[in-house]
């Protein structure tokens, strides 16, 4: 359980939770057996609705990790719909790899390999929507990118933005730290934009959500 909510309202919530079956399942699973971060179930259910009523053609998704959030996108996507994943750990790539052919959503789903940093300036078509789930430290150049790439009137969603608690808590360990302070900048950064009308919600681990207005 995270710091968000209080236990009672956190098990409520859970309480709703469809269980999850196959692949999906087994990511989970294999998430939380070996330490992986991936999207907590709520947010990535939240996730699947925005895509469903924004309808993206094109999405672009910073962090691939074992790619379970390209498929639960990919899965919300229209006929037409591609999201573009970029990934910089070779083990992860692998891992994501095999999950997507096994998703069956694999002419969907496109893997840019390389670090964001470097591959999002070579990047030449817009989206409509851009998700970001990367190394904290790195958000504020990231969005900064993800801004340019993005459409008039796309969409732009950030996950951890409430980091575990700790973006509103006085009381931090040390090792988050200075992860704790990169989200605090970044949530001034992200609600502060003109061009972006943005809200923070309190949904898993907090999820920033904006839409380009100019």
């Amino acid at each position: 359980m995270t710091k968000i909510l209080l236990k009672a309202q956190d098990d409520y919530l859970s309480s709703f939770k469809v269980e999850s079956k196959g692949l999906i399942d087994s990511m989970e699973k294999y998430a939380e057996q070996n330490r992986i971060p991936i999207l907590n179930w709520l947010s990535a259910d939240y996730l699947e609705i925005l895509v469903r009523i924004h309808k993206p053609r094109r999405v672009l998704e910073i962090g691939t990790a074992i790619g379970y959030s390209a498929i639960r996108i990919a899965s919300a996507l229209g006929k037409k719909g591609v999201i573009d994943t970029i990934e910089k750990s070779e083990d992860n790539i692998a891992l994501a790899k095999a999950n997507i052919e096994e998703s069956g959503f694999k002419s969907r789903i496109n893997i840019l390999e390389g670090d964001a940093l470097d591959v999002m300036p070579k990047l030449k078509k817009k989206y409509e929507m851009i998700y970001l789930d990367a190394d904290k430290e790195d958000y504020e150049r990231l969005f900064y990118f993800a801004l340019m790439l993005l459409k008039k009137n796309g969409m732009f969603v950030a996950d951890n933005l409430l980091w575990q608690g700790y973006a509103a808590s006085k009381d931090i360990p040390d090792k988050f730290r200075s992860s704790t302070k990169h989200i605090r900048e970044f949530n001034i950064l992200f609600t502060s934009q003109t061009i972006l009308k943005s809200v923070i919600l309190p949904i898993g681990d907090g999820l920033g959500v904006g839409i380009k207005t100019m």
